[in-house]
């Protein structure tokens, strides 16, 4: 078991060993902790010397495509609602103030969206744009010609 310890132990990415990437499997572990039943885990930290990903080493959760409209729409209503049109420059980058997932103790921060490049590609895809979504442009003075 000191062989494996010694290979898997070292939790370097691309460690390949009889054609498994070690590696990418400790990570995997690690990452995966709360997956793991207790003889798992106890296995991984005794036996292996592989602890649970910190907070810090968790990817961030990723943003769906609902969220990224939603906060695209939130810019597109900022921009108008400052320069009352929706004729953005295609090289426009608007900044806007989200509230991270933290629960009470939501955490801002300033996103930059490419709202000219956005607002064009909605305006190329009308046809194709749910007419929930068309409706939620219009009513912020979105032209579509």
């Amino acid at each position: 078991m000191r062989r494996v310890h010694n290979i898997v132990g070292t939790h370097r990415p691309h460690r390949v060993h009889r054609g498994e990437d070690l590696g990418r499997w400790v990570r995997a572990q690690r990452l995966g902790w709360e997956k793991l039943t207790g003889v798992q885990q106890w296995m991984c930290e005794q036996v292996l010397g592989i602890e649970p990903a910190t907070e810090d080493e968790k990817p961030k959760p990723r943003t769906s495509q609902a969220q990224k409209w939603a906060i695209h729409l939130a810019a597109a209503t900022q921009f108008f609602e400052r320069e009352e049109h929706l004729k953005v420059p295609r090289k426009h980058v608007e900044t806007i103030t989200v509230s991270g997932d933290g629960g009470e103790d939501q955490e801002q921060r300033d996103v930059q969206l490419k709202l000219g490049a956005w607002i064009g590609n909605q305006r190329s895809r009308a046809a194709t744009l749910t007419p929930e979504r068309m409706e939620q442009l219009s009513q912020i003075g979105m032209r579509w010609t």
